[in-house]
Order: structure tokens, then C-alpha cells, then sequence
């Protein structure tokens, strides 16, 4: 558990850092997944608050960091960006005093109106209501222009999607690097690493099956300096894509990808790397950029294209040309030895608008290019993905995965330093799953310098997301709310809850979700506070329920108890498959690797299990009182499962294509790195014929067929 207060003072005595500490939005006290009250250490909370940039050494430092919080307050009681809800006024903070002052406001659409702020003093100063959804410019007096970001009362839902006022879709599960393709007459294989060509076959393969969407892992961008780094949560930068998804045939056919292998002299190689059980990361890597490199070096520059990738660099901005430079500078620095992240670099390279930068990218141009030139074609793989899957007759067709960060030595931080917070790293308290909690090494933004830079990076990272995509599963939702963050070198035990602006975050979510007319998904599993699924049901924001978590009365809740809020699935990658639940898979992976908490037995958990799995049967003989089930078998009813899951009120249904396939073995396994083979399975099929096998195919028949039963809804 998070150690308690460590020193001899009471809290009364640590008044002045519990006082920062509130104000600086930190959590002192909390109560854990086990129920259990806890208070954050002091040695903890002065560490945090530096990270933070408060002073809190001593008392007369925390007393001269609160006021500085307090002229913070008070220098943006008007900021950049305001958001609003459509339909309802706008009210300002009081501290603005804008009572009775005229304004302008100037909308997108290009219309404008004029007004009168209140002038009741005795209250916050507001504006009348806003009908048009959309990011509009106030001027309110002579004061600077302000952005009013005005939202829909909620997300884009799957009513919205499928033009149906109570859907009932289903959608895959797909880990993208795990998906094979074969070499056939006329196209070459994966190469080792699924791509955006198989990821497009899969969606249309699973739309004549009656699929709705197809969910994918994270596609943020990696470090091509460094492939031994290739979880897919632990990205270099969410505002852009993984190269390696690319499929080197579509660059410029078919043709020149096999004379680029030829002149490389690596197709036993490639053979190799696409007949492995796992990915081989680092190898896979380095095939493809080489081909790749290849490809781009040998681009016709005075075709159409040129000019399109042009066009796509331009309008990129600051957030290509960055991690063009970055993944340039990162492979420099490796060749010289520095093989540490841009903390490391020299002091004129850590900064993205330096000189000393700006003439590393002059001097190695081609470099750049080539980094910018691999995003244009990454996007435009996803694009055609999620194209296919749409003309393919899916409602949603992808759902991407926005990770809960970035990595702190990755090209984001590296950009974005004045909005991210340093020395910290995002994690989870002890729970269920990490009885040890956990920290993963990945960096948050900045919750003051959100506000102080209008949610600049927040909302491009949100369009990154949802650009090409029908649907977003945002990774660990509670993070809107409060991020467990523990100090770097620090256990996971050693976290404090810091608290975001939750309200401003959902809004920014719900506009661009509508300008996108995509779906959202929160994963709001884990440590949990009371009365935050309904919070995200009235944004219409799905949250996840997860078969083994569905109890009611010490029995597994039949599926016309599940929530109609949320989306329903049997696992995800972070929880076993339903035959490796079944079968133990897991309990055998973490005995063998010592994960169990202290005085938490192997038998005990198998016998749980056992206790579990007659549940879960007599749940399936409850729900099918016609069918027999052999509750002792070591098969699994999986059919009966993903039916029983299917059977959900849920808006959509999701299955993993491990339960799709009937596969033992789960993508992760939290709490372990290379002891288990986290984020490297491939999957046994290829895309083109896997989910037309005939077992496969009936069971997803069968979900096809599913459909909610009447009966009281939870």
C-alpha cells in the first residue's frame, strides 16, 4: 500500500504543504481498490509538488508557491480557451470581472454577433448561449481574443453511427502487429509486422461476417532509432503514426518493392520474419526501414505525388516537421553513442527551436524528409483502412487506441516540453492486477499548462486520434480526472492522485468526436471512483465491461443485467483470453513468474478459478436452459460465451480475435516486460482466410445473430 505520513510532525504541523498540495490539485488522501483509506507520505508530496514547479521544501517555500498558484488563478481567469456545452450560457470565472463589458463573437461559419456580458455583480459575469457547435473567437472589450470551444451535450454514439435509436453492433478486437499476410502470386507477404493492408482485409473479411468496426491497437508513432521499444502504450508521440504498419508495396507498387528487395538482397530475410511465431522487433524493424529508405530514395520526385506529400508536410506543421526532426536527431545520437533519451542529448539539441536544431535540420534535409515522408505514408495506409472498412458496409469501421501518454524521452516531450510535466510518470496505485502498483514510464500533460496553452497539444493529440477513424478507445478514461503519478526512479506505491480539468477535457472530446462522427470508448476498469460510469453514460462516452467482472450477488450477472452504456467484451489484451481463463493460462504465467501478491497462493487462486467457472457455466444453463454444458471439460463453451456476450444490451459488443479464434494465450501481461511475450504473438491465420474457417465462421454467425433479450436492463 502508498506509504502514510513518514515524519514525526502531525498533519496539523504540515498544514502549509497540505494547503499547496490541495491547490496544486493533488489528491492527500484516497481510498484504494481494496476499500481501504490512504494518506500520501510527505516525502512524496514535496517531491510531486517540485516536479510540478512549487517550491514546498519547507514551509515559508510553500506559502511563497501558493501565492504563486493564486496569481496564476488570477492572470487566467480569462484564458485561451474557455469550453461551453451548446445550448447553455457561458459563465466566467468572477476573478475576470467582465460584468456589463461588450463583446464580439466571431463564429465559424463566419457569422458574427455582438452583446452585453450581465451586469449582475453580485454573481459571475455570462454570456448567452451558443447553438452552434464548433471552436469560436470572443473579444470581449480590448481585451485579447479568446477561443470558446462550444461542445455537444454528448459524444457521437452508436445510434448516431448505425441511424438507429437503440443499436446493437458488434466490432473485432485486433492486436494490428499480430495480423499475417501471405505471399500469393501477385503481393508479398507482412514481412514480420501486420500492417495497414492486412488490418483493410481483415475489415472487409469481418464486414461480410456482419462486423460493424474492427478496434485496433495504439498506431502512435515509435522510436525507429531504437525497435527494442515497441510497446505499443509506451509511444514516442500520440500525434502521429507508426511507420512500420506501413506496407512497403503501397508506396509505389509492387513492382519496385520486389526490386528493392533484390538490390538489398533480403528476401530470406523477409521470409524468415514472416514465418516467426513472434514478431522479431528489432529485426522486422530494420528490414523495413531499409526497404523503405529504399523506396523513398528512389521516389519520383516530379510526380504527383511528390507534390501531395508536399502539401501534407505543409500542412502538417510544427507536429511532422518535430518528430521528423526528433527521429533524424535520435538515430544521430545513437551513432555516436548516446543511447539514452533527448535528457541525455546536448543541451542544444533538448530544446525543438533552437538554432543548433534548425541547423542539424538543414544540414541532414534528406534525413528529415525521409521521417516526414514515412508519416504521409503511414497516414495514408490508415486512411485507406479505414476507407475499405466503410465501403466494406461497416458503420464504424476502425476504432482506434489513444494511449494514457507518451514516453518522457520520445519526440512529443521533446516538442511539446512547455505542456508536458517532467520528472514524473504515469502509473496506477496497487489494485488487482498490480497488488504492487504500478509505474510505466510514460509522461502526462500538464494540467496548468493545459490551460495556459488553450489545450493546444491535448486537442491536436485528439484529432490525431480521430482523423482517420471511426471510433477512439481512450486508455485509461479516469486519467480526464485524476492521473495516479509517481516520481521517476520511484515504486508505483510511491504515486498521488493529481486531479485534471475533467469537464474542460470531456467537452473537447465530445466537439471532436462530432466534427469526426466518431464513436468513443473510455476504458474505465481498475480503481474507480463511485459514480464516474454514469458521468461518462450522460456524456455518452462507453465505458468497458468485461465478462469476468460482471458479478451480481456472488453469481456472473446475466447478460440482461449489463449496462446499455457501455460496451460489452470478454477480454482485453491486458486479461486472459476466454480459453486461457478457463483453462488457468493465467494463473500458470504468474506463478511461474512470482506475481502474485505476498500470502497469495497458486492452489488458492486455481481453486477460485474452479469456483468461478461453475459460475460462469451456470450462468450459460440459466441463459440457454435448452443446451447441455460440460462444466468439467477443459474446452470452454466458447461459442455459448461470445453468444452470452453478445446477448448484452450494449450498444456494441466487442470480441477479442484471440475469442474469435479460440486462442489460449493473451497479448500482455501486466507487471511483466520481457519475461512474457508482451505486444510479439502472431496470430495463426492470415487475414485473407482465418474468419472463413468453418468453426470460425459459425461462432461469428452466431454473434452475428445475437441479440438482447427483454428483461430488466441495469
Amino acid at each position: 500500500m502508498n506509504a502514510r505520513m513518514n515524519d514525526d510532525r502531525s498533519p496539523d504541523e504540515n498544514a502549509a504543504l497540505l494547503q499547496l498540495a490541495e491547490a496544486a490539485g493533488l489528491s492527500v488522501e484516497w481510498t484504494d481498490a481494496f476499500g481501504q483509506p490512504q494518506r500520501v507520505s510527505t516525502d512524496t508530496l514535496r517531491t510531486v509538488l517540485t516536479a510540478l514547479q512549487l517550491d514546498a521544501h519547507d514551509d515559508d517555500a510553500c506559502a511563497i508557491s501558493l501565492q504563486q498558484l493564486q496569481e496564476e488563478e488570477r492572470r487566467l481567469a480569462l484564458p485561451p480557451l474557455i469550453t461551453a456545452v451548446q445550448g447553455h450560457d457561458i459563465v466566467f470565472s468572477p476573478l475576470a470581472a467582465l460584468h456589463g463589458e461588450p463583446y464580439r463573437l466571431m463564429l465559424e461559419d463566419g457569422s458574427e454577433r455582438t452583446g452585453t456580458l450581465s451586469t449582475a455583480v453580485d454573481s459571475a459575469a455570462r454570456m448567452t448561449a451558443i447553438d452552434t457547435i464548433g471552436y469560436h473567437l470572443l473579444t470581449i472589450g480590448e481585451r485579447h481574443p479568446v477561443t470558446i470551444a462550444v461542445a455537444p451535450p454528448r459524444c457521437f454514439s452508436v445510434a448516431d453511427a448505425a441511424h438507429a435509436r437503440s443499436p446493437h453492433l458488434w466490432a473485432l478486437a485486433a492486436q494490428l502487429y499480430s495480423l499475417r499476410r501471405a505471399d500469393s502470386d501477385t503481393t508479398l507477404g507482412d514481412a514480420g509486422i501486420g500492417d495497414f493492408t492486412a488490418l483493410e482485409q481483415l475489415a472487409k473479411s469481418a464486414a461480410r461476417r456482419g462486423a460493424s468496426g474492427i478496434a485496433i491497437s495504439p498506431v502512435h508513432a515509435m522510436f525507429s532509432a531504437n525497435p527494442w521499444h515497441y510497446s505499443p502504450y509506451g509511444p514516442s508521440s500520440r500525434l502521429l503514426f507508426n511507420v512500420l504498419h506501413i506496407d512497403p508495396a503501397s508506396i509505389s507498387g509492387e513492382a519496385a518493392l520486389r526490386d528493392a528487395i533484390a538490390h538489398l538482397q533480403n528476401d530470406a530475410t523477409r521470409l524468415q520474419l514472416q514465418a516467426d511465431e513472434f514478431v522479431d522487433w528489432p529485426h522486422a524493424t530494420q528490414w523495413r526501414l531499409a526497404v523503405l529508405r529504399h523506396l523513398f530514395d528512389h521516389y519520383d520526385i516530379h510526380s504527383e505525388g511528390w507534390e501531395t506529400f508536399a502539401r501534407f508536410r505543409e500542412e502538417g506543421g510544427t507536429a511532422i516537421e518535430d518528430h521528423a526532426r526528433f527521429e533524424a536527431l535520435h538515430v544521430a545520437m545513437r551513432a555516436q553513442g548516446i543511447e539514452g533519451s533527448w535528457h541525455d542529448w546536448p543541451e542544444e539539441l533538448r530544446d525543438p527551436r533552437s538554432d543548433a536544431v534548425a541547423e542539424f535540420a538543414s544540414t541532414y534535409a534528406n534525413e528529415v524528409a525521409f521521417y516526414a515522408f514515412l508519416q504521409w505514408q503511414a497516414a495514408l495506409g490508415l486512411q485507406r483502412a479505414q476507407q475499405g472498412a466503410r465501403d466494406s458496409g461497416m458503420a464504424i469501421g476502425l476504432i482506434t487506441d489513444l494511449a494514457v501518454g507518451a514516453e518522457s524521452g520520445g519526440s512529443q516531450a521533446w516538442s511539446r516540453q512547455s505542456q508536458m510535466l517532467n520528472g514524473l510518470s504515469v502509473g496506477a496505485p496497487p489494485d488487482l492486477l498490480g497488488p504492487q502498483g504500478q509505474s510505466w514510464g510514460i509522461g502526462a500533460f500538464s494540467p496548468r499548462a493545459l490551460r495556459e496553452y488553450g489545450f493546444q497539444a491535448y486537442i491536436e493529440m485528439l484529432r490525431a486520434a480521430f482523423r482517420h477513424a471511426g471510433g477512439v478507445r481512450i486508455d485509461h478514461i479516469l486519467g480526464l480526472a485524476r492521473m495516479w503519478l509517481v516520481p521517476q526512479g520511484q515504486p508505483g506505491t510511491e504515486g498521488v492522485y493529481l486531479r485534471y480539468p475533467f469537464q474542460d477535457l470531456m467537452r473537447l472530446i465530445a466537439l471532436e468526436s462530432h466534427r469526426h462522427r466518431a464513436v468513443v470508448i473510455g476504458e474505465d476498469l481498475g480503481t474507480v471512483p463511485a459514480g464516474f460510469d454514469r458521468t461518462l453514460a450522460d456524456a455518452g462516452l462507453m465505458g468497458i465491461r468485461v465478462l469476468w467482472f460482471e458479478h451480481e450477488h456472488g453469481m456472473f450477472r446475466s447478460p440482461q443485467r449489463w449496462s446499455r452504456d457501455a460496451i460489452a467484451t470478454t477480454a482485453t489484451h491486458d486479461l486472459p483470453t476466454v480459453k486461457g481463463w478457463w483453462q488457468g493460462r493465467d494463473i500458470d504465467w504468474r506463478e511461474k513468474l512470482n506475481l502474485f501478491a505476498p500470502g497469495v497462493l497458486a492452489a488458492d487462486e486455481r481453486a477460485a478459478r474452479q469456483e468461478d467457472r461453475l459460475r460462469l457455466c451456470n450462468a450459460l444453463r440459466y441463459q440457454y436452459p435448452e443446451r447441455q454444458f460440460d462444466c468439467d471439460s477443459n474446452e470452454p463453451p466458447l461459442d455459448a460465451l461470445l453468444e452470452f456476450v453478445g446477448s448484452t444490451p450494449a450498444p456494441l459488443v466487442m470480441i477479442p480475435l484471440e475469442d474469435a479464434l479460440g486462442l489460449v494465450e493473451q497479448p500482455n501481461l501486466p507487471s511483466t516486460i520481457a519475461e512474457h511475450p508482451n505486444w510479439r504473438r502472431r496470430l495463426p491465420g492470415t487475414v485473407d482466410t482465418m474468419l472463413d474457417q468453418p468453426d470460425i465462421a459459425a461462432r461469428l454467425d452466431a454473434l452475428d445473430r445475437a441479440r438482447p433479450s427483454q428483461g430488466h436492463h441495469s
